[in-house]
């Protein structure tokens, strides 16, 4: 790998989100990360909660030089935000590599966070990740050791192309010890769906449905963990502790499968019958389900 040349087509990301976006209170109102540059007029990938409701985008290259961008898309279902260049960045873009022939095993270079900061590391594993959030990945890519500015950062495989973008931080107990690792959404997801985030801004499909309720998986029950205040759970009356045991006349077995259940019951705007477990009483919530989307402010320009 020309580990020097690919360097170059990572950019560090700031996003400026106006204080009273739906995003601002979690996500925060200034937000930092990188993109990689995947197109030779300015188009960089980055992780979609960077610029989520953006007012003010830029961009910094290697060298130093800032051009201000234009949040343009952020795709819900994978995850991956896209951001164009308002001026020329003159980097090369980063070919895309297939995730899909990844091994476990295999030695990766985790590149983003500015000044050419990269993190030798290898994939420690490969499998489904379902996220508090409503976020479901049927197999994501974990690596160690840890990149400490993940977000929106590259992994390049060893040989130079682009493997997936950087997600989260998490924790893999080994044994006796725990090591931090980092979450990637693989590159394999952005094809499909590219030329509908360039065109329209998302995928050209009815949006799925979503409840605003962050969820964990404890011993294979979903427990809620909290309730977004202005969603569809929250009206319905879902609450914090709750215990999620059926969607529609299926019982749920696990985080993942209550996402699938949910978002198998028809597009946004569809009413959801959940069953929850509250103390030792259960009881029946008709929650009318939303799209996620129409809760954001939009860019100003498209």
């Amino acid at each position: 790998m020309d580990l020097e040349h690919a360097l170059r087509s990572i950019v560090t990301l700031q996003a400026s989100v106006p204080e009273d976006a739906f995003t601002a209170s979690v996500l925060g109102t200034q937000r930092a990360g990188s993109g990689v540059v995947i197109r030779e007029n300015g188009l960089v990938l980055t992780i979609g909660y960077l610029i989520t409701e953006a007012q003010d985008v830029w961009l910094t290259a290697a060298d130093g030089r800032i051009v201000p961008a234009h949040a343009l898309a952020y795709d819900q279902e994978t995850g991956f935000g896209l951001v164009q260049a308002l001026g020329a960045l003159d980097l090369p873009a980063l070919d895309l590599g297939n995730a899909e022939t990844a091994r476990v095993g295999d030695p990766v270079v985790m590149a983003g966070g500015g000044g050419g900061r990269f993190v030798r590391a290898s994939i420690v594993s490969k499998h489904e990740f379902a996220g508090y959030w409503e976020y479901l990945l049927d197999e994501a890519i974990f690596i160690a050791p840890a990149h400490p500015m993940w977000g929106g950062a590259g992994l390049l495989g060893a040989d130079g192309k682009l493997l997936g973008i950087g997600s989260l931080l998490l924790q893999m107990a080994d044994g006796t010890s725990v090591q931090d690792i980092n979450m990637i959404v693989p590159i394999n997801l952005l094809p499909p769906v590219l030329d509908d985030l360039l065109n329209y801004g998302q995928i050209n499909k009815p949006p799925r449905p979503w409840l605003g309720v962050y969820s964990n998986e404890r011993d294979g029950k979903v427990v809620v963990v909290d309730v977004d205040g202005r969603g569809p759970a929250a009206a319905a009356g879902l609450r914090e502790g709750d215990v999620i045991s059926d969607v529609r006349d299926q019982e749920v077995e696990g985080l993942a499968d209550f996402y699938r259940k949910v978002w198998s019951s028809g597009p946004a705007g569809t009413e959801i019958p959940v069953r929850v477990v509250r103390g030792k009483r259960d009881l029946w919530l008709r929650i009318k389900s939303a799209n996620r989307s129409s809760f954001l402010k939009k860019p100003s320009l498209q």
